[in-house]
């Protein structure tokens, strides 16, 4: 909280930030919705929101009715709308189909490795797996409904890079 008093803190190379719904709105959808998933792909992605929105909601049906675990339960009680977030169960093969591939930078026990820094992050277009969060950079540029990066201090568990 009070960093700028410290003489040891340093200053972190930060990602630009540039304010992107995805597509949300002109899709229709107002106010605000856990789909960071929904909006981060679609971005990354270059595809419409709406198709992306759709083919989650598609994926968390077909999971809710092949599996019986707890997600498929909480699926089945909740909807399977993406509007209410999703699962690494259901989006990752989604985001891999689409031609990217999971780079993990976290291990267990090891603590945070990778912040979310432009000098620690490769370029290129990325889907950032942050606590909680999947945001999109493309080209250096955090694109999101705000600006997840915490200062330049949030770990990043992993992302998807575009190959």
């Amino acid at each position: 909280m009070f960093g700028f008093l410290n003489p040891f803190s340093k200053a972190h190379s930060q990602f630009p930030f540039q304010l992107n719904d995805g597509g949300r709105e002109e899709a229709g959808f107002k106010g605000g919705a856990g789909d960071c998933v929904v909006r981060s792909i679609a971005i990354a992605a270059n595809l419409p929101y709406m198709q992306v929105y759709e083919d989650l909601r598609l994926a968390n049906e077909r999971y809710a009715q092949r599996r019986n675990d707890r997600l498929a339960k909480r699926l089945n009680i909740k909807g399977s709308s993406p509007r209410n977030g999703n699962h690494r169960n259901v989006f990752h093969d989604y985001i891999l189909g689409l031609g990217f591939e999971w780079v993990p930078t976290m291990k267990v026990g090891a603590g945070c490795q990778v912040h979310l820094r432009i000098d620690e992050l490769p370029p290129g277009v990325l889907i950032v797996k942050v606590s909680k969060h999947l945001t999109a950079i493309v080209n250096g540029v955090i694109y999101d409904t705000h600006d997840p990066s915490r200062g330049g201090n949030r770990c990043v568990y992993g992302y998807y890079i575009k190959t």
